[in-house]
């Protein structure tokens, strides 16, 4: 048995600004910038109510897209579930794994990133 919910979107970008990415989204989304965004940061996460999925602009050298995090528990087990419904692994890292869905959208699995995991999360058995 292991948890497992969506917990980040990730806007990427190709930039050399991420500050002026961050900036239209930020106001586009209706969510304010943290004080401390640098135009060199690597990912700005803006700010979003508590428990609310987080909305992260990340500097990426591929082509603009959007990405989600699935977060949980067990990586692996939650992996190997979405391999079940048709997903394939892309890439492991230390903390997270990247997917591609049976769409060819890429997506994340990763451990959990913001709070009410223990409460809110799916229980997949």
């Amino acid at each position: 048995m292991h948890k497992s919910r969506l917990g980040n979107i990730v806007i990427d970008c190709r930039t050399g600004d991420l500050l002026q990415e961050a900036t239209f989204w930020s106001a586009a989304l209706g969510c304010p910038l943290p004080k401390d965004a640098q135009a060199s940061d690597t990912f700005i996460q803006l700010k979003t109510k508590p428990g609310d999925i987080q909305i992260i602009i990340q500097r990426v050298d591929h082509d603009p897209r959007a990405h989600l995090d699935i977060e949980t528990d067990a990586i692996d087990e939650e992996v190997s579930r979405l391999e079940k419904l048709g997903a394939v692994p892309v890439s492991r890292h230390d903390g997270w794994t990247v997917m591609q869905a049976p769409s060819g959208h890429r997506f994340c699995v990763g451990e959990p990133y913001r709070g009410g995991f223990e409460q809110e999360a799916n229980v997949w058995k």
